[in-house]
């Protein structure tokens, strides 16, 4: 793989770098946590100016090379990243991309690129969280329609969303992996009740959901009948490999910020701290150079990341940790602070072994997938 960069991309971060510094000045403060519809509006809003200024649909077609310039100008510029926007965006777009038909595709990507439409997801359950195919939701054919019945929790975004990527079983008496379907599930269905969780931090951007005989027409089913864990996979594909990416380059930029505090508040003498914020920003570099790789790598596969995304998310998920235990560790007593972005930070960091695929599975995936190891009983 190429890292370096054509004339022609420079030229795109050039134009990219003007247009953020012309722009952002006029954005106006995020809402408050909290404050759910106005962070929607602020998230869409961001959105719609991408869409109209053509760089909405980097996180799809453009080359991979263009898409990691792009998150580096960005986060560069302390641009928003995609927030309430980020399953559709990142998530089920991709998917109905790789897996929807036609109509499918033109019914649901152009509203998720505008920002007129807010997706969440519908996959974990009370008892299916790290064994996912476990799933119990269940679904009844009824001529044109399914009819939806069970629970889902952890459910990113439930509160503003318009669609949910749902997973639903199909077949109750065929083997857990092949009787699941992946469902596009409109939130203003009858029979939905949504209530919030809220997290460590204080915030509500998880939820449950409750799915009491909704009903869903059978041409919102992305694949095929019973082939929804197939689908799922391609799904967490997107999820493991590529979604993180932005927050890698977030992550770097925060190491720098990190060492910078350490050397205004006396820290940086102490050598084993140093030590560690060395081993950080290889470790960081190491990771975006593998980045790197995976968007190169999902190109030769339609765009679908590989196992690789697996490798990624292991190593980042524990990385961020250690990031923000140092940061902890630099920032004293102002790290028990809730007000400070670092303490928050630090609080959804514990999230990350699980969110996507815990560490146990993604270890299960790297040995079977890309080592040969044989499967655990």
């Amino acid at each position: 793989m190429d890292l370096t960069y054509t004339d022609e991309e420079e030229m795109f971060r050039a134009r990219l770098r003007d247009w953020l510094g012309v722009v952002l000045p006029g954005l106006g403060p995020k809402p408050s946590p909290d404050d759910w519809p106005g962070r929607r509006a602020y998230d869409t809003a961001w959105q719609r100016m991408l869409y109209d200024a053509g760089y909405a649909d980097v996180h799809w077609d453009a080359s991979p090379t263009q898409r990691l310039i792009f998150l580096q100008e960005t986060e560069r510029a302390g641009a928003p990243y995609v927030g309430a926007n980020f399953v559709g965006l990142l998530h089920a777009g991709p998917t109905i991309a790789a897996e929807g038909t036609a109509e499918q595709r033109r019914r649901w990507l152009p509203p998720v690129l505008r920002g007129d439409e807010i997706w969440c997801q519908g996959f974990s359950e009370p008892d299916a969280g790290s064994d996912l195919a476990s799933l119990r939701t269940k679904a009844v054919r009824d001529g044109d329609s399914y009819i939806v019945t069970g629970s889902k929790i952890w459910t990113s975004h439930a509160e503003v969303a318009d669609w949910c990527e749902l997973l639903v079983r199909t077949d109750p008496g065929a083997p857990k992996h092949r009787g699941i379907s992946w469902l596009a599930m409109p939130m203003d269905a009858p029979g939905i009740t949504v209530r919030p969780l809220r997290t460590l931090a204080g915030s509500t951007e998880f939820a449950e959901m409750f799915l009491d005989e909704v009903r869903v027409p059978v041409e919102n089913r992305v694949g095929a009948e019973n082939d929804g864990w197939r689908v799922t996979m391609v799904t967490l594909s997107f999820e493991r490999g590529t979604a993180f990416v932005g927050e890698v380059v977030a992550c770097r930029r925060t190491l720098g910020e990190l060492a910078a505090t350490a050397r205004e508040n006396g820290r940086w003498d102490d050598t084993v701290l140093r030590r560690r914020l060395g081993r950080l920003n290889a470790e960081f570099a190491a990771l975006w150079r593998l980045t790197q790789w995976n968007v190169s790598e999902s190109q030769k596969t339609g765009g679908v990341p590989g196992v690789g995304g697996s490798v990624f998310k292991l190593r980042y998920s524990h990385a961020r940790q250690e990031l923000y235990d140092t940061a902890a560790e630099v920032l004293g007593p102002d790290a028990a602070d809730l007000s400070q972005e670092w303490t928050l930070d630090r609080l959804s960091s514990l999230s990350y072994t699980i969110a996507a695929g815990t560490s146990q599975i993604q270890r299960n995936i790297v040995a079977e997938r890309i080592l040969g190891l044989p499967k655990g009983r």
